[in-house]
């Protein structure tokens, strides 16, 4: 019975699992994230559950060659649980470009198209990572291993797990389930920060309405950006290339069919089977240490500087412009899509009811996508 091979580890991770699972369902964080972790981290913490077990082999004679040779061959004595093979596609890099597909078939880039200076609030939020990247050398982690635990600032779960896979995979436990709890937080941890950077004043801004872009611009947008960053950053092509080919799909009005899977049943297995797996990685011998409690601690502060930087970005830039910026939506240059472009049009009709921020802040939102893609790949390109 796994009743009396369970130890105090095990339990407090089926704790942990059970409270995760309170927050998505009662409390409505994230919850086609934080439902498939938990559970995840539930199924593999229970006791001789083996469903993150490898499969164990051996080399075994089978037969002689007509020359006297002995023929050998593989047989499986275990063939390993289902959760284990599922977590090959997080190992080796396969579901988060797949995601990155998607969130490219489900995102307007016309705002950021339309106000080209969100990019420099996408690239102020990505500040949260290079600062947090030295306070993990400090804290003892190598170069690699700090590239991955800082990844997490970019509030954006697949390219933490695509960096760790990469550079760090011993850490990829605690880093994935960091950087999804904290995707499934920015509706807490956002806002004060937001509050506490701006005024009453500033936070009542009300935008105007941005241009509208026009279709061919839209379908040549996701194009030249894969060739232009590939070019200048060759190692942040996959995930770059992915989300792109996903918009161009979205955008181009022929591949209709191909948009919708990506969309939408694409999009719902490759989540169901990260979220599975990524929970399931999460086993009380490797995450009960003090290393991670280290990494969640980095992985916040590195999603509040981020934040931070967005914010104060955007106050800096109406010093030079006519038109004021809501410094709100600075916050949402993390890449949370689209959860931080809603809390600053949250934070902003508290202020204001009649503030509509949401377009506005999903220009920072989606240049935060393609940042901490970039910023990825800049590790990558050092450590990897």
């Amino acid at each position: 019975m796994g009743i009396v091979n369970m130890d105090w580890k095990q339990l407090v991770m089926i704790l942990i699992a059970c409270l995760l699972l309170y927050l998505a369902i009662a409390k409505g964080f994230e919850p086609l994230l934080l439902v498939p972790i938990a559970f995840g981290m539930l199924l593999s913490n229970l006791p001789l559950s083996g469903v993150m077990n490898g499969a164990i082999s051996s080399i075994e004679p089978v037969g002689v060659t007509a020359n006297g040779a002995i023929e050998a061959g593989i047989h499986t004595k275990t063939p390993g649980g289902l959760l284990y093979y599922l977590f090959q596609g997080d190992e080796l890099g396969i579901f988060p470009p797949l995601i990155f597909l998607g969130v490219g078939a489900m995102t307007d880039f016309g705002p950021l198209i339309a106000n080209p200076k969100n990019i420099l609030l996408g690239a102020a939020a990505q500040f949260g990572i290079f600062f947090t990247f030295i306070g993990a050398l400090l804290l003892g982690f190598t170069g690699p291993e700090a590239a991955s635990v800082s990844i997490i600032g970019g509030a954006d779960g697949p390219t933490a797990i695509y960096l760790t896979t990469k550079l760090a995979q011993h850490l990829l436990a605690p880093i994935a389930v960091a950087a999804y709890s904290y995707m499934a937080l920015v509706p807490i941890i956002q806002p004060p920060i937001m509050k506490a950077l701006t005024t009453k004043e500033e936070r009542s801004i009300v935008m105007t309405q941005t241009k509208t872009v026009s279709k061919k611009v839209k379908i040549i947008f996701p194009v030249a950006v894969t060739i232009v960053v590939s070019l200048l950053l060759p190692a942040a092509a996959t995930l770059i290339g992915m989300l792109m080919f996903g918009n161009l799909l979205k955008e181009c009005a022929v591949t209709d069919r191909l948009s919708e899977t990506a969309t939408n049943a694409l999009m719902n297995i490759v989540t169901i089977f990260l979220g599975l797996s990524v929970g399931a990685s999460a086993q009380a011998d490797i995450f009960l240490s003090s290393q991670t409690l280290k990494i969640f601690a980095l992985g916040v502060v590195a999603f509040g500087i981020g934040t931070g930087a967005g914010v104060m970005c955007a106050k800096l830039m109406n010093k030079f412009t006519k038109e004021k910026i809501n410094p709100l939506i600075g916050g949402a240059g993390v890449s949370a899509v689209p959860m931080a472009a809603r809390v600053a049009h949250k934070v902003a009709q508290e202020e204001n009811p009649g503030n509509f921020l949401l377009m506005h802040a999903m220009g920072p939102n989606v240049a935060g996508v393609i940042g901490s893609a970039v910023a990825a790949g800049i590790l990558l390109s050092l450590f990897g």
